[in-house]
């Protein structure tokens, strides 16, 4: 157990690096907290199926559509970089913006079978202001297709390698 313990946080890790270095490299966003929860659960379950990587990168996409929608409708002009003051319209604004973003990706991920729960914590990224511009949800997706492309690579590669000798991915 403790193999598969180190094995999982040291490939988590992995795929996050890819996406830390394309943000390096690039200057653009490429990591946001609700990656990281989404590369755990790639890591932890490495065996999954495409159509649970399809999955993922559908949550997080109906997550950054519909935090966009909500901080469009709702919060535009608002960022949560400091705590609005009590009672103040800004923060009455983000609070029903992200309560909004909630709901349609919930909605949105149960209608299409596509349900990750980080892509959650991608709406409030969008809704709260933080990501909030339509080249922004873009990019949050092209991240997640990126994390995903790599991990369907590197779980393809090892299977190639490993099928005829491991029990786990032999026919």
């Amino acid at each position: 157990m403790s193999r598969h313990r180190l094995g999982t946080s040291l490939y988590a890790g992995v795929l996050f690096a890819v996406l830390g270095a394309i943000a390096w490299l690039s200057g653009q966003p490429f990591v946001f907290p609700s990656l990281g929860p989404s590369a755990f659960l790639l890591a932890f379950e490495r065996r999954g199926n495409r159509t649970r990587l399809g999955r993922v990168v559908a949550s997080h996409a109906i997550g950054g559509v519909a935090g966009l929608l909500a901080y469009t409708l709702l919060g535009a002009g608002v960022i949560l970089t400091a705590t609005p003051s009590p009672g103040s319209a800004a923060g009455l604004h983000l609070v029903a913006s992200g309560v909004c973003s909630i709901v349609l990706t919930s909605w949105g991920m149960i209608a299409t079978g596509t349900n990750h729960a980080p892509a959650c914590a991608t709406t409030l990224i969008v809704s709260l202001g933080l990501l909030s511009t339509p080249g922004q949800v873009g990019l949050i997706v092209v991240s997640v297709v990126v994390l995903v492309g790599v991990h369907g690579a590197v779980v393809e590669g090892f299977r190639r390698v490993v099928e005829e000798s491991h029990p786990r991915y032999a026919g």
